[in-house]
């Protein structure tokens, strides 16, 4: 398969320190022609979850060959694993804490190998900076065409990742918010056709927090100024959000608590 040549990177680093700079440096100096895309530096500190479901959603969107480079690494240092898969036509980079488990899970005849030919690597390994010294050199490597094998061993035990799905209780179809989003708009876990297949027709009662929706809309400009609305978004997942407003500010919870909030649908 040809390389695209693009690399993505998914970080919990933020956009204040240097450290993402420092790994689009390794993979720069190794494949000068690579192209990097930021998909995020803004995952929550530590959120495996929250990364995961980054990534499964945006990948696909990337041409054939590319390779996602993600570093979300609580463990840095431990004896986690760090990894390489390819899921058809994609590869993948990171540490083996669950980054990849939905892809791994969704996609039949993925394979993964452990990280342990140190040729790819930088000579000088530190204990807190893997994503520099390792995973990015790998990834610019693949972006060269270098085969998943060259890289370590086999692996068919990646480690999984428990993410919460929408369950009905009684008369109502539960979920929860798994984002907010830079506009403020809370995404759920709700699938479009979790909600249709529950709705069956019915119109919705959509609750979360102090927010009480009583339809669901079709684009972001059906509701009023500054009223809360529900709509299925380009992803399609549940989504609530506020015409011209931040839904995260109009829910009644603190920042901290939004992500892992309750919502509940019932047939109104």
């Amino acid at each position: 398969m040809k390389p695209s040549g693009i690399i993505t990177l998914t970080t919990d680093f933020g956009l204040s320190d240097p450290y993402a700079a420092m790994m689009k440096g390794v993979i720069l100096s190794i494949n000068p022609s690579a192209r990097l895309v930021d998909v995020t530096h803004q995952i929550a500190t530590g959120s495996i979850s929250q990364a995961a479901l980054v990534i499964r959603e945006t990948f696909s969107y990337f041409p054939e060959g590319t390779v996602h480079l993600a570093v979300v690494d609580p463990g840095v240092g431990s004896d986690r694993r760090l990894v390489a898969l390819q899921a058809g036509p994609h590869f993948f980079v990171g540490p083996d804490n669950g980054l990849f488990w939905p892809v791994f899970r969704d996609f039949e005849g993925t394979k993964a190998v452990h990280l342990t030919q140190s040729r790819y690597f930088l000579t000088n390994i530190t204990h807190t900076f893997h994503g520099r010294e390792i995973l990015a050199p790998v990834a610019a490597h693949l972006s060269l065409g270098l085969s998943l094998e060259f890289l370590g061993p086999a692996v068919q035990d990646l480690t999984k990742l428990t993410i919460p799905r929408p369950y009905v209780q009684g008369e109502a179809l539960r979920g929860q918010i798994v984002r907010v989003d830079n506009f403020g708009n809370l995404v759920t876990n709700i699938s479009a056709r979790e909600l249709t297949d529950f709705l069956e027709s019915a119109p919705p009662l959509i609750e979360a927090g102090k927010l009480v929706i009583r339809k669901l809309s079709r684009i972001y400009a059906d509701g009023e100024e500054a009223e809360p609305l529900a709509l299925i978004n380009s992803s399609s997942f549940l989504e609530i959000a506020v015409n011209l407003g931040r839904a995260s500010e109009y829910i009644g919870l603190r920042n901290g608590e939004i992500v892992g909030a309750l919502v509940e649908v019932s047939r109104a």
